[in-house]
């Protein structure tokens, strides 16, 4: 899928955090359109997750990798877990992930994210350590 173009899901998100002068680390082009930095935060505080930068980007990258795949059948797991470890490799891949959302990067990443987590994400054997 290389040099596909992504739409953009939800440019409130993006036209909404510019224009209040955000850092550009909290711009989300491919945001659902019902989801919000701020329900994020609200979300990731319920859960006792304070959102650094590196949550931010973690939370840019599921959003991305959803955008990619819109329209397939399913969202490979395997597939979204290491992209995930890719691209997070230089600052300690999935086990930093795993260390920023306890309740596992995929299940709890995307209900951050505004996103369905795929089948199996929640399976307590699989993608938590809670």
């Amino acid at each position: 899928m290389a040099g596909k173009e992504i739409a953009m899901m939800n440019p409130t998100a993006e036209n909404h955090e510019t224009r209040q002068g955000i850092a550009a680390s909290r711009v989300f082009p491919h945001a659902p359109e019902d989801w919000t930095p701020a329900i994020a935060e609200e979300m990731a505080r319920a859960e006792g997750i304070e959102l650094s930068d590196d949550h931010w980007e973690a939370v840019r990258g599921l959003q991305e990798y959803f955008a990619r795949h819109e329209g397939a059948p399913s969202i490979n797991m395997r597939e979204l877990h290491d992209a995930l470890d890719e691209r997070f490799h230089a600052r300690g891949g999935i086990k930093a992930l795993y260390l920023m959302f306890p309740g596992g990067p995929i299940a709890q990443g995307c209900r951050i994210a505004g996103l369905k987590a795929p089948y199996l994400a929640t399976d307590t054997s699989f993608g938590s350590v809670s």
